[in-house]
């Protein structure tokens, strides 16, 4: 796998032209950046509430496992932890723009009360669908960042977030700027039947053209990337980290044994396992993810700086 995206010396000018003779989904405003309106992350409830480690059994009060990233600060287990959360913990202060999708609700099947479902996640975790997209800065180098939400309906798969990841790709290759995503999710929604399943491939030709123009795709996969999540863009990246002990695959490890009628080897799908056989390329605690990227982001500016010489 490459260290870095493919950058051409040059841009071919018949690609050239033909981008310029097409109108853009963000010139159209279909994607419009925003300025960030102060997201507000504390909850004065956090204070009174208490955690227990479902490994290492330790109880301490919610808001240091907030400070900590929801790391677990005795045995280092990686709980759950929302996208905004995972955001603010990441961008510098001050420096997230939001992309605004503007996509419309799809309910192909009629499912009965996914609409009311889906109004209801975004009252309650101030989302727009499965995905908090937008451009910041991480230690001063500027990224497109999306962080899929498992808040969200598990952060599955359907035509928004397939859209909203596949839009995040043609912000970043307008503004010339890598793009880093968090992966969670349980695969496709299973709401919006096929068209879900489409998905994968529209977001994985989102990678290819990105790819093709030069730019830098980090995928970030963390517990749990399964599904057709797992087998489209999550793992079509120039760089893949993974948190650890997050499960990773794309059926689950008891449906793979009753297919199979055999024992999985220990560990198997989860990020150790994975980085043991070459399926990514290091693991990396959450506590250290925001200086990894950075030093990523900065050596790739090194040497994008060097092709424009």
């Amino acid at each position: 796998m490459r260290l870095f995206g493919k950058h051409s010396q040059g841009v071919d000018a018949e690609k050239a032209a033909k981008r310029e003779g097409t109108e853009t989904d963000i010139e159209k405003g279909n994607v419009e950046l925003v300025e960030s309106v102060n997201e507000e992350l504390d909850d004065d409830t956090e204070s009174e509430q208490v955690y227990t480690c479902s490994d290492c059994g330790v109880t301490l009060p919610l808001k240091e496992m907030k400070k900590n990233l929801y790391v677990c600060p005795k045995c280092g287990k990686h709980t759950k932890i929302s996208a905004r959360r995972r955001m603010a913990g990441l961008a510098d202060p001050g420096t997230f723009r939001k992309i605004r999708f503007t996509i419309p609700f799809h309910n192909p099947l009629d499912y009965p009360e996914y609409e009311e479902k889906i109004t209801g996640l975004k009252t309650k975790t101030g989302l727009d669908e499965g995905v908090l997209s937008g451009v910041c800065e991480i230690e001063g180098y500027k990224a497109v960042v999306a962080v899929m939400a498992p808040e969200f309906l598990m952060g599955s798969m359907g035509v928004a977030v397939g859209e909203m990841i596949t839009k995040t790709f043609e912000v970043a290759e307008k503004q010339e700027l890598p793009v880093i995503i968090f992966t969670a999710s349980g695969g496709a929604r299973m709401q919006e039947g096929i068209l879900s399943l489409m998905q994968m491939a529209k977001t994985s030709a989102a990678v290819q053209r990105f790819s093709e123009n030069g730019g830098l795709y980090i995928s970030v996969l963390t517990h749990p990337t399964t599904g057709g999540v797992s087998a489209s863009f999550a793992t079509l990246a120039d760089i893949t980290i993974a948190e650890p002990g997050a499960l990773i695959g794309f059926a689950g490890p008891r449906v793979i044994e009753q297919t199979i009628g055999q024992k999985l080897p220990k560990g198997f799908q989860r990020a150790e396992y994975l980085e043991e056989h070459g399926f990514v390329d290091g693991i990396v605690s959450r506590l250290e993810m925001r200086d990894q990227l950075a030093q990523l982001l900065r050596l790739h500016e090194k040497r994008r700086k060097s092709w424009l010489r």
